[in-house]
C-alpha cells in the first residue's frame, strides 16, 4: 500500500505523528540573546512561495518585530500526482528550484528579508531522498532520479543508502522498533530511501548543500527527521559547514532513552518541544489556571534548548495539538505562548485543509501560487492579537520573572512579566468583570495591544488603552475568549497619577451584515479573519438569513477590531463558492453597534463612522462619555452613554457607527467616581451623519 503521509511512531506511548516537522530551533543560550536584545520569535510561513515570503518580511514580519522566518524545504523534490504537501519532504536533488520558486527568487527573498531585519531559517531534508514506494520520477525543478536509489543530479547511487542486512536488521528495510537505535538510524522511515550518513562521501554531499545555502545568506537550518540520524553523524556534518556559528534546528520526537532521547541531541542544537504543545492543548481545552508552573517541572526540556509552539503543520493535521480550526482558543494559546517565559516561540501560519494530504493553493502543475490571506491561507501570524504580542515578547524577554499571578480557578488568568508587561487572558465563555490588578508597570497609559496597534512614532494607540496608577494598579475587564495586554514598549503617555482610569475592554453588541446579489440556489454564509467569523474556515462560516433577494446576519465581534470578510455559498454536499474579488474590510466600533451592507463582489457601504474628540479636563476617578438622541448614543439615557478613551488626554476619543443620513443631537458628560453625572452646559450639539466617515472636535462647555 502506498504511504501518502510521512509518519513515524514515537517510542513513548506509541503516538502516531508525522515525521516532516517544521519548527526551527536555535543553538545558543536564549537568555544571552535576550540580554543582547535580539528578536527571536519565528514566523513559520510554511509552504509560502519565495516571492510572497519576501513581501511579508517587508510588510509584516520586520515591522512587527519577528526575528526570523522559517521557510519550506527549498531543494528539488519529487512531484506526486495530486501534489500533496508532503512531496516537498522527498528530495530528488539539492539544487534550489522547487514548488515554491526558483533559485533566483530564493536568493532575492533572503536578501529582502535581511533588509527588513528578519533572519531566514530553512527546513532541510538530509536523512533520506524520495520514497522507494513512489512511481513518479518527475521533479519540480527537473532533477534526474529514479526510485531505485539512483539520484545522478544529487550525486548518489545505491551504495550511498542503508540496506538489510549490512545496515538495517529488518528484511523489509523498514523500522519496526522505535526503541532500537539500529532500526531508527539505519532502516527506512516509511519507505524513504535512507542515506548512509555514516560515510564521509554522504556527509560531504549534505554539507555541500548546506554550505550552498549559507553562501546565499541563509541564517539557520532545521533538520527534518533528525532523530533518524545518529548524533555523531550530525556532529560530523556540522563540522564541515563553512559557518560554524550558523543556527541549527533538530526535529527529535519525544520518547526513547539514551541516544534516542531529545537530550542526546542538545549538544548539537535545540529540540522541538512537542510536550509543550500537547500540554498547552490540554490546558486550553480544560483549565488554564494550572499554567502558573508551566515549564521544566512539567517534564519539558530546558527552556534555552526548546522551541515552544502551539501547532505545526504535522500536529495540526493529526490532532495532537490545537490548530487554526480551534478559532479563538488557538489564538489565545498563541497569545499565552508569546507572553510566557519559556523557549523560543514559533508561530504557525497555516493554509486551509479539509483532508490530511491537501495541497496548498497551487497551479495545475503543483507550483504554489502567491499568497492572499483569507483565500486558502490562514495567516495566523498576521492576527492583531498574535502580531502585536510579538512586541510584548520582545519587550519582556530580557526579564524572565513572572509575578502578580491571578486566576479565577478555571479559565481566566493574569500575570506580569517583571516591570515590562502585564496580561490577562480569559479562555472562558463568560466575561470577567472589571477588577483591579497589580501590573508591575510604572504609572502611565498603555495601549492594549490585543485590540489596538501602537504607533511608536507619535506614541498613540489605535484601540483601547489601560491606565496604570502610581501604585502599579489597573482596573480592567476582559470579554469571553479574549485578552488584554500592555507592555512598556507601547506606552501612550508619561503617566501622571491623575490620568483617568480606562473603561474596561468589552465587545460590541453586534454588527449587522447585509449582502445582495448573491448567486441563487444555495445558502449564503459569512466568513472572515476573526474567530467569530470562522477564521476563514468555510466549515465554520456563519449562516445568513434570507430576506427576499438579500441575506442578513448580526454577529457579536471584538470591539475596535479591524476585520476582513467575504461571503460564500455552500451546497448540501459541501462544495464552497467564494465571492470573487478582494476581501471586504471593516473596523468594529469601539462601543455600540455597527452595520455594513454590500453586494456580492461589490463595494461595502458602512454605517458611517463618527469620531468624537472632546477636550475635557478631569479629576481622578472621572470618565467622559457622549450621549445623544438616537439608540446608538444611548437615547439620552446616561446608562447607555458611549465611553470615550483618555489615550490622548486631555482629548477623549471614541469612534461610533451611526445610522446614515440622520440628524443627531448629543452632549458630553462626566461620570464621577461616586456614580453621579455632570452634564456639559449649553444647548445640545448637532450633526448630520451623511454617508461618509467624519470627525467631531469639541471642547467641554
Amino acid at each position: 500500500m502506498r504511504v501518502s503521509l510521512k509518519r513515524t511512531l514515537a517510542a513513548a506511548g506509541g503516538l502516531l505523528l508525522t515525521a516532516a516537522l517544521s519548527v526551527p530551533l536555535l543553538i545558543g543560550d536564549r537568555q544571552a540573546e535576550a540580554a543582547a536584545g535580539t528578536n527571536d520569535v519565528i514566523a513559520n510561513l510554511w509552504l509560502w512561495p519565495w516571492t510572497s515570503v519576501a513581501s511579508e518580511c517587508t510588510s509584516t514580519l520586520g515591522p512587527a518585530g519577528y526575528g526570523a522566518v522559517q521557510v519550506a524545504p527549498p531543494e528539488d523534490s519529487i512531484s506526486v500526482a495530486g501534489h500533496p504537501w508532503w512531496d516537498i519532504y522527498q528530495p530528488a536533488a539539492y539544487d534550489l528550484n522547487s514548488r515554491m520558486g526558483t533559485r533566483a527568487q530564493f536568493q532575492s527573498m533572503v536578501s529582502t528579508c535581511h533588509a527588513a531585519g528578519v533572519k531566514v531559517y530553512v527546513d532541510t531534508v538530509i536523512n533520506h531522498m524520495t520514497g522507494a514506494n513512489q512511481s513518479s520520477t518527475t521533479a519540480y525543478g527537473g532533477a534526474s532520479f529514479t526510485n531505485t536509489y539512483s539520484y545522478p543530479s544529487a550525486g548518489y547511487s545505491s551504495s550511498d543508502f542503508h540496506f538489510y542486512p549490512a545496515d538495517c536488521p529488518q528484511p523489509d528495510n523498514q523500522i519496526h522498533d522505535y526503541n532500537n537505535s539500529a532500526e531508527v538510524w539505519n532502516c527506512q522511515l516509511v519507505g524513504l530511501s535512507d542515506l548512509k550518513t555514516g560515510t564521509d562521501y554522504v556527509r560531504t554531499k549534505i554539507a555541500g548543500y548546506l554550505n550552498d545555502l549559507i553562501s546565499v545568506g541563509v541564517d539557520g537550518f532545521r533538520v527534518d527527521a533528525a532523530k533518524h540520524i545518529p548524533p555523531a553523524d550530525l556532529s560530523a556534518i556540522k563540522a564541515k559547514l563553512s559557518n560554524q556559528s550558523v543556527y541549527i534546528a533538530q526535529e527529535v520526537m519525544p520518547g526513547g532513552s539514551g541516544s534516542l532521547a531529545p537530550a542526546a541531541y542538545e549538544g548539537i542544537g535545540g529540540v522541538l518541544e512537542f510536550n509543550y504543545a500537547t500540554n498547552l492543548k490540554n490546558q486550553f481545552n480544560g483549565s488554564i489556571a494550572n499554567l502558573q508552573t508551566f515549564g521544566p517541572s512539567w517534564g519539558l526540556e530546558p527552556s534555552n534548548k526548546s522551541t515552544a509552539f502551539v501547532s505545526n503543520h504535522d500536529t495540526e493535521r493529526n490532532g495532537s495539538t490545537l490548530s487554526y480550526k480551534n478559532g479563538a482558543t488557538d489564538t489565545l494559546a498563541n497569545v499565552f505562548m508569546l507572553a510566557w517565559n519559556f523557549g523560543t516561540p514559533n508561530v504557525m501560519s497555516s493554509f486551509t485543509f479539509s483532508d490530511n494530504d491537501a495541497s496548498p493553493p497551487a497551479d495545475a502543475n503543483g507550483y504554489v501560487t502567491a499568497v492572499t490571506c483569507g483565500s486558502g491561507w490562514q495567516c495566523q501570524h498576521r492576527q492583531r492579537a498574535v502580531k502585536n504580542m510579538v512586541g510584548f515578547h520582545n519587550a519582556t524577554r530580557a526579564d524572565t520573572t513572572v509575578g502578580n499571578w491571578w486566576s479565577d480557578g478555571a479559565n481566566a488568568i493574569a500575570f506580569s512579566r517583571g516591570a515590562n508587561g502585564w496580561i490577562s487572558i480569559n479562555n472562558g465563555s463568560g466575561a470577567v468583570g472589571a477588577r483591579t490588578f497589580s501590573t508591575g508597570l510604572a504609572a502611565g497609559v498603555y495601549c492594549d495591544v490585543i485590540h489596538g496597534d501602537f504607533n511608536a512614532t507619535n506614541s498613540t494607540c489605535s484601540g483601547p488603552t489601560v491606565t496604570v496608577n502610581g501604585s502599579g494598579q489597573a482596573t480592567v475587564g476582559v470579554a469571553a475568549k479574549d485578552a488584554v495586554a500592555i507592555h512598556a514598549g507601547a506606552r501612550v503617555t508619561g503617566g501622571a497619577t491623575a490620568t483617568p482610569t480606562v473603561t474596561p475592554t468589552g465587545t460590541a453588541s453586534g454588527v449587522s451584515f447585509t449582502v445582495s446579489g448573491a448567486p441563487t440556489g444555495n445558502p449564503v454564509y459569512l466568513v472572515g479573519s476573526v474567530s467569530q467569523l470562522g477564521s476563514w474556515d468555510p466549515a465554520s462560516a456563519i449562516p445568513m438569513t434570507a430576506s427576499g433577494s438579500t441575506w442578513t446576519k448580526t454577529v457579536t465581534l471584538p470591539a475596535g477590531t479591524a476585520i476582513e470578510y467575504k461571503f460564500i455559498t455552500r451546497t448540501s454536499s459541501g462544495t464552497v463558492t467564494w465571492e470573487p474579488g478582494g476581501n471586504h474590510t471593516y473596523t468594529v466600533p469601539s462601543t455600540g453597534t455597527g452595520a455594513v451592507s454590500t453586494t456580492w463582489n461589490g463595494s461595502t457601504t458602512s454605517s458611517p463612522a463618527v469620531t468624537f474628540n472632546a477636550n475635557v479636563t478631569t479629576t481622578v476617578g472621572q470618565n467622559v462619555f457622549v450621549v445623544g438622541s438616537i439608540p446608538a448614543l444611548g437615547s439620552w439615557n446616561t446608562a447607555g452613554a458611549i465611553a470615550l478613551s483618555p489615550a490622548g488626554y486631555p482629548v477623549w476619543s471614541a469612534t461610533v457607527s451611526l445610522p446614515a443620513n440622520t440628524a443627531v443631537e448629543y452632549k458630553f458628560i462626566k461620570k464621577n467616581a461616586d456614580g453621579s453625572v455632570t452634564w456639559e452646559s449649553g444647548a445640545n450639539r448637532t450633526l448630520n451623519t451623511g454617508t461618509a466617515a467624519q470627525t467631531v472636535n469639541a471642547t467641554w462647555k
